[in-house]
């Protein structure tokens, strides 16, 4: 088969490729510009280019991958189109590869990508396997895809944008979060909640749905936080067959949860309760507070798996982590820079909340991109909010990704809304110039545009600091 990818680059389209390559195929494609993903495509041997240029498209194409990311106005959508070529989705190709297998789907507005890599890794190290499509660089791997065909499980992450994870049909599942996001497609919460429920009901019924405890996924029962008022430790939701458990990292009265979470140079160590028992002083290094919950989530998988208490203990010890997912740059006792690729509201507060509570009382100077324009508009004030605890606030212009700009909003917008003299607005030319003048105990860079390109080259420079 001859596969051309059309915005071949995403972190999801590039795992796609690389398996479909991996399996003998024809594989090539186009993406806007060149970044470290698809040079390393192309040393893989897929070739890749970056004008949008139809003249360039390979002479015989059996089927057109697209990612909605790429406009659909794009001079090389609109010719394959013309051409009457078969033109397929990511996420339609992804459930076509997951059909056949036991696929374990994560999904959630937020921390998908670290519970999927952690659940993919603690299978990997058993006897279970699996294959696994990431949304990001597994340190353990060195790779968005895993792939090993003697194991019927496949772990996936399950994308809401666009209502991709519907073309899926999960033996197991995780919910992690249903706050508000992708309005710019769903218009409403209870648009994005009725559709994390259709997701929860096309699990097997055969299966299993670890929901996090508190999360509705009925929209009549909205909250403004999205959490039930009441916290059954019995989960039941109307139109799932399958078993549903809970799990939390706040409180005890989920079926998983940590119990005395501690940090000890750098490393954070808990005890899990679960439903058959205590597992005490599990070891999660160079990692953030917040992957304490992802962890317990991996677990709950893990053990309805069949995996015991020394496979757990052993995956989580020698889990690497993630790229760009609070990962640490540069730890030395003077300075840590950590990278992370937090860029909803939420997620910024949860990064954040894990730097104060690592490194107390260190003067913390943050870089943000803001990604996207609907999302700037749509949480200016808590984009605000949540920088302003920040010690010293950069902001770079709006990454606009898929979108065109609107009127109004900018990274200027949400800086004017908070009450700090302590905030600059810069290219990341400035950043290298500015960040060591502002003489930082920690850096942190977040965002899910194209700040990944300045990471490298800010620490370089701090390291010549």
């Amino acid at each position: 088969m001859n596969y051309y990818f059309l915005g071949i680059g995403g972190i999801g389209m590039s795992a796609i490729a690389r398996f479909l390559h991996q399996r003998g195929d024809s594989v090539s494609g186009y993406d806007r510009t060149p970044s470290p993903l698809t040079r390393q495509l192309e040393q893989e041997g897929i070739p890749v280019h970056y004008d949008d240029d139809p003249s360039l498209i390979p002479s015989h194409i059996d089927l057109v991958i697209y990612t909605p990311a790429v406009p659909t106005d794009t001079a090389e959508y609109q010719h394959l189109q013309a051409l009457g070529l078969p033109i397929k989705k990511r996420s339609q190709v992804l459930g076509e590869l997951t059909r056949g297998k036991r696929c374990i789907a994560v999904a959630g507005t937020h921390g998908k990508t670290s519970t999927s890599t952690l659940i993919a890794h603690l299978l990997s190290q058993t006897e279970l396997g699996c294959s696994a499509f990431l949304g990001g660089i597994s340190k353990n791997f060195g790779s968005n895809l895993l792939v090993n065909n003697d194991s019927e499980y496949v772990v996936v992450e399950a994308d809401e944008y666009d209502r991709s994870f519907l073309q899926l049909h999960p033996y197991c599942a995780v919910i992690t979060a249903t706050d508000d996001d992708h309005l710019d497609i769903y218009g409403t919460h209870e648009n994005l909640l009725q559709a994390f429920h259709q997701f929860a009901a096309q699990v097997d019924p055969e299966g299993t749905l670890i929901l996090k405890q508190g999360l509705t996924l009925q929209p009549h029962h909205h909250h403004d936080d999205g959490e039930e008022e009441h916290h059954d430790h019995d989960v039941h939701i109307e139109g799932v067959a399958a078993q549903t458990h809970s799990y939390t990292a706040h409180g005890i009265e989920a079926d998983y949860y940590p119990w005395n979470v501690r940090n000890y140079n750098g490393n954070i160590y808990f005890d899990l309760r679960t439903p058959k028992g205590v597992i005490y002083d599990i070891e999660l290094p160079n990692t953030a507070l917040y992957n304490v919950e992802n962890a317990v989530a991996a677990a709950a998988v893990a053990m309805t798996l069949g995996l015991n208490e020394y496979e757990l203990r052993h995956g989580f010890k020698t889990y690497a982590g993630v790229n760009r997912r609070f990962d640490y740059r540069i730890k030395t006792p003077d300075l840590v820079y950590i990278d992370d690729y937090a860029h909803h509201p939420q997620e910024i507060a949860a990064c954040l909340e894990s730097i104060r509570y690592l490194y107390p009382g260190k003067r913390v100077v943050g870089i943000f991109q803001p990604h996207l324009y609907t999302r700037t508009r749509d949480f200016a004030d808590q984009f605000a909010q949540v920088l302003s605890t920040l010690d010293e606030l950069i902001m770079l212009p709006i990454y606009p990704a898929r979108e065109r700009p609107i009127l109004g909003v900018t990274s200027s917008m949400v800086l004017r809304k908070i009450d700090s003299m302590s905030k600059y607005l810069c290219t990341p030319d400035q950043v290298l110039e500015l960040v060591p003048a502002l003489c930082p105990d920690v850096v942190v860079t977040m965002g899910a545009g194209d700040i990944d390109r300045l990471v490298p080259r800010l620490e370089e420079t701090l390291k010549n600091m």
